[in-house]
């Protein structure tokens, strides 16, 4: 089942070596594909040997890798999930080998991963300390830095106390030397993994100052350092791995600190809208 699967993935993480991390941290941002993979593909995806696939499903309890999809038979390719004349075309054309088709169907179930995240301790968690520290910084930097600003942007509109992380004073002063009682950190994070997200994530572990990561399915350094790591599928069989899905993510998140705060934010709202109109301006004013 895949919640056994789900579980078994999760608890593995205590003792395994690297190898099994980053298999283990795929397998979970990835389990609505692994289906679709052998035991060779996922080796060459994670960047390991076949056998060390093989060697880590027996430590999870499965005689081989396909037993594992064996358990994953309840998973959401095998659901009515792809409801509609024209979804079950581009399924039937994605069995037939069509690439876009796949994508299609690869895409909708991270989508629907990330809800499923959504409904975590971890996510009430996060939630919870997103909507209420009195300092909230967001970092991304190099093809991150556009979702982390939108999302900072976005949140500014909810809340005060929200800013963007900057390297431009060239120490993150503004992050590590504040109170960590009354600051948190959002990190987003992809492949290739920039020095700075990894510099600042453990000094701001140092400083006790709460790290809630979203990141890739291969990021193997995320789980020693963040108070929450949300793992996004990015891959897709395209061109490049893509990170659209962290958006969505960043989405929830907003919505959730929305209903966290309440009814009473819309005032702040209201304000933060006038003064953009007045100072930047919309079409028709």
């Amino acid at each position: 089942m895949t919640e056994s699967v789900r579980r078994r993935l999760v608890e593995s993480l205590a003792t395994a070596t690297n190898a099994e991390k980053a298999l283990a941290n795929y397998m979970l941002a990835n389990l609505n594909g692994v289906p679709f993979e052998t035991s060779a593909t996922l080796a060459a995806k994670v960047g390991v040997s076949e056998p060390t696939v093989g060697r880590f499903c027996r430590t999870l309890g499965y005689a081989r890798f396909k037993d594992l999809k064996e358990d994953l038979r309840d998973n959401i390719g095998s659901q009515p999930w792809l409801a509609g004349d024209r979804l079950k075309e581009f399924r039937d054309r994605s069995q037939n080998g069509d690439a876009l088709a796949r994508s299609l169907e690869l895409e909708i179930a991270a989508l629907l991963r990330i809800y499923e995240l959504a409904n975590t301790k971890e996510w009430a968690r996060a939630v919870k300390r997103l909507a209420t520290s009195p300092q909230l910084f967001v970092a991304g930097f190099q093809t991150e830095r556009g979702i982390a600003q939108y999302f900072a942007n976005q949140l500014q509109y909810l809340r005060p106390g929200v800013q963007l992380a900057d390297i431009a004073g060239g120490n993150f002063s503004e992050i590590l030397l504040s109170p960590s009682k009354s600051t948190c950190l959002v990190i987003f994070e992809a492949r290739r993994y920039s020095r700075l997200n990894l510099l600042l994530a453990q000094e701001a572990k140092k400083a006790k100052i709460p790290i809630t990561l979203i990141t890739d399915a291969f990021c193997d350094w995320g789980r020693d350092l963040a108070d929450e790591m949300f793992v996004v599928p990015t891959e897709f069989g395209m061109f490049w791995e893509s990170t659209a899905q962290m958006a969505s993510l960043g989405n929830l998140l907003i919505n959730g600190i929305f209903n966290e705060l309440g009814v009473a934010i819309e005032g702040r709202m209201n304000k933060v809208s006038e003064l953009h109109g007045k100072i930047t301006g919309y079409v028709g004013d």
